[in-house]
């Protein structure tokens, strides 16, 4: 999400009195509160990253948490599954922590079964595929949370 979307949704709050608004996406989660401090803050800068907490101004509302996670992408095109064999257990579940190097899934693609790993550790926070569907080229498979 960029700056100019955010001071969108900042006007739109004090245009309707909001108090709070909250607003999750596939690959960000944003929370907006009102001040209720009487300090000065300075606005937030263009550059600095979506997961820092910054503030507006003393009378606006502050931007609280906005966090972007590490898409791990599927390398080929092919059949997604979470687990070796049908009955077995998934390889990860969400919630699960995971290690840069662990097998996370499998993609058959010509008959071949192939191990797809973490290229990060972190924390699966979302499985973005079913298990058994065609997959893409690049397509996002797993959200992975880093600051674990």
């Amino acid at each position: 999400m960029n700056i100019e979307k955010l001071k969108k949704l900042l006007s739109f709050m004090e245009e309707h009195n909001l108090q709070e608004m909250e607003i999750k996406g596939l690959f960000y989660h944003v929370k907006l509160k009102k001040n209720s401090e009487s300090q000065n803050h300075s606005p937030f800068g263009v550059g600095e990253k979506a997961s820092l907490v910054q503030r507006v101004s003393s009378a606006g509302p502050q931007i609280v948490e906005e966090k972007e996670y590490h898409k791990i992408l599927s390398p080929m095109v092919g059949t997604f599954y979470r687990s070796q064999s049908p009955g077995a257990e998934p390889f990860v579940k969400e919630g699960d922590i995971i290690k840069k190097g662990q097998v996370l899934c499998i993609i058959e693609a010509m008959k071949v079964m192939n191990e797809i790993e973490s290229d990060v550790s972190g924390k699966i926070v979302k499985i973005l595929v079913e298990n058994g569907k065609p997959v893409e080229y690049n397509q996002p498979l797993f959200l992975v949370d880093l600051t674990i």
